[in-house]
């Protein structure tokens, strides 16, 4: 993932200028939309063709729910066209944590939450949640919580993050609107900050959320412009105090899959396993810059050469780790900064970042120490100094057994075939996984693509997916059903 800011023009209009943004302010509290089993659920001009009528509702065969995946779909291309970019193939977005185009993508899902009968609150670092209290159920119980994020990488895809907030809102209205008798509150997630394109390296309001992160401290990360305090303040959704995962009861997220398993295998939904842990570290290397013409190659001593060796020393580690071990070790360096880069000059100075995963804790960190020998070696062999600071570090995480058993079970009642899957990208629900019980499901993606415009799942297994996630969620908030210990 990109540490760039967005560089996108900030509207100066306050949030009264966009209809659906909420109050600055006001304390951590809810606000009520329209009452009644079917408010008005969609706009008039609809983006996109219509789909197939045949996979337009996925119905579940247990408790009767009725998935509109005609609704979902508007949901996610509407949401496209808020930071919309030209691309040959597909269809992207770039809305970054507190631009422009997020606060408009926020402002219409706050609509949306209002129209189908929940209650809003907005938090001091922008996460966005939206309840319903089924008649009859404990206002006090902890609620079942489902989402995801709004926010984009760069030229992204409309899928990511989009799908899971949307998933989760039409699986709570199809209970909403059924014979069910939930026992407990369901929530509609949106957090803030997960992709770490602005502010932080990711997951920013989850990790505020589950306590990892104070409020005081998330408020003052800066992109070197501008603060996620001032960012939100702009947009309108800088609210107050703080939501709090430890309160729930259980989590799911719904995701696209990022990977060919599923395609592969010809299965529509996955449920994860677990999600590989991350750590990224900064590193420089410093030489000397010298004249390319009158610096003989025994005289140099060349930043950016060495800096390859440690490039290429990352893939050649990740890829044995991941032959002789789990599989799922990968090593990557995505970003690389040379000074003075210009074609005549000895480069000087190198600064680079390194992403290593794993589902196996020591599968990172035998990684991470053959980094640190190799720039032991460079200083010596090389003449160059280095420095590495290894300052994002997130362990590998199981999910919930008792959720992975309730989706499998959700599925199979209701014919939907799925796959047990490993998760090698990060999401929020790593974060929530360590403060309650978590589940993750994956819907399909077309030739494994994502963080791209040419992302896409197949509009039939993002409703058979949502189809699994209602039905899991109805199943954790009824009583019949146990609850985490």
């Amino acid at each position: 993932m990109l540490t760039t800011h967005d560089g996108m023009p900030h509207s100066t209009l306050g949030a009264a200028s966009r209809s659906g943004a909420p109050e600055t302010g006001r304390p951590l509290e809810y606000r009520t939309g329209p009452a009644g089993p079917n408010p008005e659920r969609r706009e008039t001009d609809a983006v996109g063709e219509p789909s197939d009528p045949a996979v337009a509702e996925g119905r579940s065969v247990v408790t009767d729910l009725s998935v509109d995946g005609e609704s979902l779909r508007d949901d996610v291309e509407r949401t496209a066209t808020f930071g919309a970019v030209d691309a040959p193939e597909g269809r992207g977005r770039t809305a970054l944590p507190g631009s422009e185009a997020n606060g408009e993508a926020r402002d219409r899902l706050v609509d949306r939450l209002r129209k189908t009968g929940l209650e809003v609150r907005v938090d001091a670092v922008g996460n966005i949640a939206g309840r319903w209290t089924p008649p009859g159920a404990n206002p006090d119980a902890a609620p079942v919580a489902a989402g995801s994020h709004l926010d984009s990488v760069p030229r992204g895809g409309i899928f990511d993050g989009v799908l899971g907030v949307y998933a989760a809102l039409e699986a709570v209205r199809a209970i909403k609107d059924s014979e069910a008798a939930p026992t407990r509150p369901l929530e509609v997630i949106c957090f803030t900050g997960e992709e770490g394109t602005r502010f932080a390296d990711g997951v920013l309001g989850s990790s505020v959320a589950t306590g990892k992160r104070g409020v005081e401290d998330a408020l003052a990360l800066s992109d070197g412009d501008t603060t996620l305090e001032a960012a939100l303040e702009r947009i309108g959704y800088r609210g107050t105090g703080q939501l709090d995962a430890r309160e729930w009861d259980a989590w799911f997220e719904l995701h696209i899959e990022q990977t060919t398993h599923l395609g592969d295998a010809g299965v529509p939904v996955g449920v994860v396993s677990d999600i590989a842990g991350t750590t990224r570290a900064h590193v420089t290397v410093e030489g000397e810059a010298d004249h390319s013409g009158t610096t003989g190659m025994a005289e140099r001593t060349d930043a950016l050469a060495a800096a390859s060796e440690l490039v290429l020393e990352v893939e050649r580690r990740a890829s044995e780790t991941a032959a002789a071990g789990s599989g799922t070790a990968v090593g990557t360096v995505g970003h690389l900064d040379v000074e003075p880069s210009v074609v005549n000059v000895v480069p000087g100075s190198v600064t680079l970042q390194l992403d290593v995963r794993s589902a196996a804790a020591g599968e990172i960190r035998r990684q991470i120490e053959a980094v640190q020998r190799l720039l032991d070696a460079l200083e010596v062999e090389r003449g160059v100094s280095t420095s590495f600071a290894a300052d994002y570090t997130v362990d590998p995480t199981p999910l919930s057994e008792r959720c992975r058993r309730i989706a499998v079970e959700a599925a199979e009642e209701s014919g939907i075939e799925t796959h047990s899957v490993h998760s090698g990208a990060g999401h929020d629900t790593m974060q929530v996984a360590d403060v309650t019980d978590a589940g993750l499901l994956f819907v399909a993606s077309e030739n494994g693509r994502s963080h791209s415009p040419r992302e896409r799942a197949d509009w039939s297994d993002c409703t058979a997916a949502t189809t699994v996630l209602a039905e899991s969620l109805c199943r954790l908030a009824t009583a019949d059903h146990p609850t985490r210990q």
